[in-house]
């Protein structure tokens, strides 16, 4: 079997690019509307690199909330990097150190469902396919809030053109491939248990804690939870 590349690793990222043109212009509006300038969305786009993170300095910056308050959120909304990091380090466990750091760094929710979907169908990955699949993104996230930073003034409400909703539609195309993979080779009761216990510790420790903290707990309760399950 021939060896993927990374071009390969790019157009496995196609929902990714996709999902992220949108994402990535809603929240350059956004920013824009905070005060942060296209160079300012620019640099944080290339430099701390995360969606979510991203969103929510916006909103502190706009809040003028404190230096050490908006570092510690952007902290715990991407903790849970330190839980895909694991587990991806066990995929890649024959590449070195360097190519560890490399892959984790530019890695997202994204490209690490989609790295997920390949390595069902796929137990050996090359390093270099990762370094495209993630590199499909970066580029596509810092063009697009670049660009909609620059046109922000000129679209009063990006919500009536219905952006917000990419994020969604972009993870159920990479969870759908997930799921047909997983359903040749794991029993759905066993599938629908795990999704059941996320979604039921999500909702409920959302209620007392962050969601960013909720969404933590939860993945390590599925974790627990397929561990249990097998056989």
């Amino acid at each position: 079997m021939t060896e993927k590349g990374f071009w390969d690793g790019v157009r496995a990222a196609t929902p990714t690019v996709f999902g992220y043109l949108s994402i990535g212009l809603a929240f350059g509006i956004v920013a824009a509307k905070s005060g942060v300038s296209p160079l300012e969305t620019g640099l944080m786009s290339l430099l701390v690199y995360s969606g979510s993170g991203q969103f929510a300095l916006c909103a502190l910056i706009l809040a003028q909330a404190p230096l050490t308050s908006i570092a510690l959120t952007v902290f715990l909304i991407n903790l849970r990097h330190f839980l895909m990091n694991l587990h991806t380090s066990t995929i890649f466990s024959r590449a070195s150190l360097a190519e560890q750091v490399l892959i984790g760094t530019f890695m997202t929710d994204e490209s690490y469902g989609v790295l997920l979907g390949e390595h069902i169908h796929h137990k050996e990955i090359l390093p270099v396919w990762m370094y495209g699949n993630n590199f499909a993104g970066y580029v596509t996230w810092f063009l697009a809030s670049v660009t909609g930073a620059l046109v922000g003034g000129l679209i009063p409400n990006p919500h009536a053109f219905g952006i917000d909703f990419a994020l969604i539609a972009m993870f159920v195309a990479i969870f759908a491939s997930q799921l047909q993979g997983m359903l040749q080779k794991i029993a759905l009761k066993k599938i629908t248990w795990i999704l059941l216990v996320v979604l039921l510790a999500y909702v409920g420790f959302s209620r007392f804690i962050s969601t960013s903290l909720a969404v933590l707990v939860a993945t390590l309760l599925g974790c627990l939870t397929g561990v249990v399950l097998d056989d």
